[in-house]
């Protein structure tokens, strides 16, 4: 099929994890045999091929595009307006469909290139589906986290300031979350009306000469590893909390990743110096190889959670907090085990279980290795394919217009 794939952002703009997702997203689409382009905004207009994928860069529609930089408080107002339903993004997203002629069109989150690209793609006559990560569309942080606790519903404000995202959902067809708990957090708020909803996770490719971990050594400590930002969302304390616990216990700690604010500057202290070592930031194939389980302790409701799959590449098992989309890839017993939110004295049993017994980190490293077949690219790419195969074809829900005409 002809894809145009509208992206919030895509490298080597990087501002998380959402950019490499959607690029992973746009390879393995290409790899299946799809003729796929991708439209973000960037800051200037041009065209160029990325890493194999042809992009189309559009100047800022929006009153600027680069969120993370400061900004005064009435350009934030205008720019969350606007992205509720931006004139502008409409007319040039359907300019760019009409000279792309896709046949499905893939938004990839939405912020910037604007929810007004559900009602361009309608205006055309062509089917769309929404790769959800994040809860922007409801909240807007993103976040849905507020005086450190994660807010149940959508609050009022949100509501309010999201309205015109909420209505704008009606023109999608098909929406696709990495998983459940991403997909039922819009459902539940009355979003997507009209669309059927997919659970397809990210995609990780195998691990070359990846092998089920051995037994540890009861001669040396367990190693428990942790990979991501210093954040006090990411749970760090309860793993400090944890470790304190274990002073005296064969476990060491290994804390890979940074941070900019006071909070990461001051984490080494929180952790038993003697039993913790901080690496900075590390690449996950470089680190995940040096432990034998890894903790994802987040307090957060994550959307997915890609470092579990990634640890499951390298034949890791986790320990994972019940947060959000978590629970969804961990099996207890098989590839490793889950623990209440904030629970440190919960997650440090669970780390005394491995220690305790270390065949089971060989056993689970098995289990984690299977899990991870199951994210494999060709497997997710069938996956979306199936998703595609079943907008083409068929009229699109609330087609503003009629549709367009067949290409020769």
């Amino acid at each position: 099929m002809r894809i145009l794939m509208a992206c919030a952002a895509f490298p080597p703009f990087i501002d998380g994890g959402g950019p490499i997702s959607a690029m992973i997203v746009a390879k393995l689409l290409r790899a299946a045999g799809h003729d796929l382009t991708v439209v973000n905004v960037s800051g200037e207009d041009r065209h160029e091929v990325y890493e194999g994928v042809p992009v189309h860069r559009l100047r800022s529609l929006n009153i600027d595009w680069n969120y993370r930089l400061p900004r005064s408080a009435w350009k934030k107002a205008i720019w969350h307006a606007l992205e509720n339903f931006n004139p502008r993004a409409f007319l040039v997203m359907r300019r760019e469909i009409r000279r792309l002629q896709p046949d499905i069109v893939l938004t990839d989150s939405i912020e910037n290139i604007n929810v007004a690209t559900w009602a361009a793609a309608k205006s055309c006559g062509v089917p769309v589906a929404h790769i959800l990560r994040s809860t922007f569309l409801l909240c807007w942080k993103g976040s849905m986290w507020r005086d450190g606790d994660n807010c149940g519903r959508a609050c009022v404000s949100c509501q309010a300031t999201s309205y015109g995202k909420k209505v704008n959902s009606r023109f999608v067809d098909a929406v696709i979350g990495e998983t459940n708990f991403i997909i039922g957090r819009h459902t539940e708020h009355g979003y997507f009306p009209n669309a059927t909803t997919h659970p397809i996770p990210g995609a990780i490719a195998p691990v070359p000469g990846a092998l089920p971990r051995t037994a540890p050594s009861t001669h040396r400590p367990l190693r428990v590893g942790f990979i991501g930002v210093h954040d006090p969302i990411k749970g760090l304390d309860t793993l400090a909390a944890a470790a304190h616990r274990l002073a005296g216990e064969p476990v060491e700690f290994l804390i890979a990743g940074s941070g900019q604010s006071e909070y990461a500057q001051a984490l080494p202290g929180r952790f038993p110096a003697h039993n913790t070592r901080f690496l900075g930031w590390t690449k996950p194939d470089e680190f995940l190889p040096q432990i034998d389980i890894l903790a994802a302790p987040s307090l957060f409701r994550e959307p997915f959670g890609r470092v579990v799959i990634e640890a499951f590449a390298h034949g890791v098992p986790v320990i994972g907090a019940k947060s959000g989309g978590i629970p969804e890839t961990i099996q207890p017993g098989f590839n490793g085990a889950l623990f209440e939110p904030g629970d440190d004295a919960a997650l440090a049993e669970a780390i005394m279980a491995f220690a305790r017994d270390r065949t089971l980190v060989a056993t689970q490293s098995a289990g984690a290795l299977a899990a991870a077949a199951r994210y494999t690219p060709d497997r997710i790419a069938a996956a979306y394919g199936t998703v595609f195969d079943s907008l083409v074809g068929k009229p699109a829900e609330g087609a503003l217009l009629q549709p367009q005409e067949a290409r020769p």
